[in-house]
């Protein structure tokens, strides 16, 4: 069995595009806040890391999901070390799109997976 610890429609879809079907969503509610001096690529592990681990936990209580593998992905982006945030309404992204126009950026990608044996 499959969980996906996310509620995103994109990472279903990834999942799909090479034929798995997650048995359960379990997304984690994580506050994604950034810690003083945290590299964006170091943000991005620790939340697929976070959000693995919530699910792991989140699994652990329903006996149908017992054994499963649990997987887990966070993305960052990033200009320099400047870290965006995950736009929520029209005028974040407007602002986040004015930042990336016309500089390089960096999309940090990280995937955790917890088997069933917690490794």
């Amino acid at each position: 069995m499959l969980v996906l610890a996310s509620a995103s429609p994109r990472r279903l879809a990834l999942l799909e595009q090479v034929g798995l079907k997650p048995d359960a969503l379990l997304p984690a509610d994580l506050d994604e806040t950034p810690l003083k001096g945290e590299r964006p690529r170091d943000l991005s592990r620790r939340l697929a890391r976070e959000k693995a681990q919530a699910a792991r936990i989140g699994a652990a209580a329903r006996p149908d999901l017992e054994g499963c593998y649990i997987v887990a992905a966070d993305t960052v982006v990033a200009v320099g070390r400047r870290i965006l945030p995950k736009a929520e309404i029209v005028d974040e992204a407007a602002a986040c799109l004015r930042l990336l126009s016309g500089r390089a950026h960096r999309v940090y990608t990280s995937v955790a997976l917890v088997t069933p044996g917690g490794a």
